[in-house]
């Protein structure tokens, strides 16, 4: 493992991105000096410059000159013209799976995996712990609504870190406390089986320190297969569930009202808080029992965890309300995969049901439609209405036949749906369509949160 050395000048390929920016929030709270370059601008972009990064818009082997080491988004290709500028120059280049090691060094790491519920999970952890008084150091894959960030330097012992597992990022961790949420095939575009995911996560899990604990989720068939197999080998397992009546953690009589959820918290059967969460979904549930079992392997009993996630706030684009607008109210998730769509449509009708729900999707990436056509064709059943935009490419080329119209067309032998070519056609659509009370979901992992802006724009 390398180590960084003090008045080092780090530079970032891709510094707009929500992993790379985090990284270099940290780095500049260490006192580094930053630069980077992303293809556009954003708020992101805009908070690291006024705290001190250069960041330039576009790409330009010239900005990589004076850099100490550079790391790079897991999207840029060898040939990229600032990798080619580095190699030039002997300076060293990195993914955030080498790099990361030098940043967590000496930390009390507490690292959060799973194919969904890893943001919120990890929100909720920082949260607590905060509120707690343990101040921890912090990165997570979305803006905090509680704190206004993504990452934070903070003066206690602990690193509470989203993993990512795409390009095996959290193989760099080495965490002391680990969870794992769930896991299910994704990223096909990197995982091209889910053979080959599920080897990441055993991976993953195998990185633990010797005397470090697993927290996993019962509920999930391939999370509670990976905790028997850290158990097999003499490891801490901490699992927590719903369904599963085995799980060390469980969450009991569940309500939902006045924009509320309830449940019981219980431990070994023994009941330890009552748990309210202001964001919908028994998926949150779960996400907030694992928060707690975090919690307390450091220290913060559940009903203090349970007490600080009262006021907890969602994480930007995880079920965030955007606003309303002649009772049509918006909201904006992150969900791009069919089962994120499936569980936050379900969260909605419990949380409005006198409410139309019309589903504003813009599909992610070409490989991971084209592998999961079917799921997503039906992920949407529980919608009223659906809209389609073009998928949002982000690394990859298009596919012959994979289109958002196409999409529109199979989705529509189930559901009612339509295809909209542009963001301004689908605002003009929710202007005039939707009968009041309704609640618009916008499902996007690219841009059409602009959506939003531009629905309630034309209403003020």
């Amino acid at each position: 493992m390398f180590q960084l050395e003090p008045g080092q000048r780090i530079h970032f390929i891709g510094i707009g991105g929500a992993g790379l920016s985090a990284i270099a929030r940290i780095l500049l709270e260490r006192g580094y000096a930053v630069s980077g370059s992303d293809l556009r601008g954003g708020s992101l972009n805009a908070a690291l410059a006024r705290d001190g990064a250069r960041v330039y818009v576009g790409h330009d082997g010239r900005y990589v000159e004076g850099a100490d080491i550079v790391l790079a988004t897991s999207a840029a290709q060898p040939d990229h013209v600032e990798i080619a500028a580095a190699k030039a120059l002997d300076i060293p280049v990195f993914k955030r799976k080498d790099f990361m090691p030098a940043i967590l060094h000496r930390s009390d790491t507490i690292a959060i995996a799973g194919a969904h519920g890893k943001t919120t999970t990890t929100s909720m952890v920082i949260h607590i712990l905060q509120t707690a008084g343990k101040d921890p150091s912090f990165i997570v894959g979305g803006t905090m609504a509680n704190t206004g960030r993504n990452a934070g330097l903070g003066t206690g012992p602990s690193f509470v870190i989203e993993a990512d597992e795409y390009d095996n990022m959290f193989h760099g961790l080495n965490p002391n406390l680990a969870v794992v949420t769930n896991v299910e095939h994704d990223h096909p575009d990197f995982f091209t089986t889910r053979e080959q995911m599920r080897a990441a996560f055993d991976a993953f899990v195998a990185s633990l320190a010797d005397d470090g604990a697993l927290v996993a989720c019962a509920d999930d068939e391939t999370a509670r297969d990976i905790a028997e197999g850290r158990r097999a080998i003499g490891g801490k397992v901490i699992s927590y569930g719903i369904e599963n009546p085995a799980a060390d953690w469980r969450a009991t009589d569940l309500s939902f009202s006045d924009d509320v959820v309830k449940a019981s918290v219980l431990q070994r059967g023994r009941r330890r808080a009552v748990l309210q969460l202001k964001i919908p979904g028994a998926h949150n549930v779960l996400n907030a029992l694992a928060a707690l079992a975090v919690a307390d392997e450091r220290g913060v009993s559940p009903d203090q965890g349970a007490a600080a996630l009262n006021s907890f706030q969602s994480t930007g684009r995880r079920f965030e309300i955007r606003g309303e607008r002649e009772g049509v109210l918006v909201v904006d998730d992150y969900a791009h995969h069919p089962t994120e769509i499936r569980v936050n449509i379900e969260a909605a009708r419990l949380r409005y049901p006198e409410r139309q729900i019309w589903a504003v999707w813009q599909p992610h990436t070409y490989s991971r439609i084209q592998t999961f056509w079917s799921d997503f064709v039906s992920a949407f059943d529980g919608a009223d209405q659906v809209m389609v935009t073009p998928i949002y490419a982000a690394r990859e080329a298009p596919l012959e036949g994979v289109t958002g119209a196409a999409l529109a067309k199979a989705i529509s032998s189930r559901r009612p749906a339509t295809y909209s070519p542009t963001f301004d056609d689908v605002a003009e659509t929710l202007s005039r369509a939707p009968r009041a009370p309704a609640v618009v979901l916008i499902f996007s992992a690219g841009d059409a949160n602009l959506i939003a802006d531009k629905f309630l724009a034309a209403g003020t």
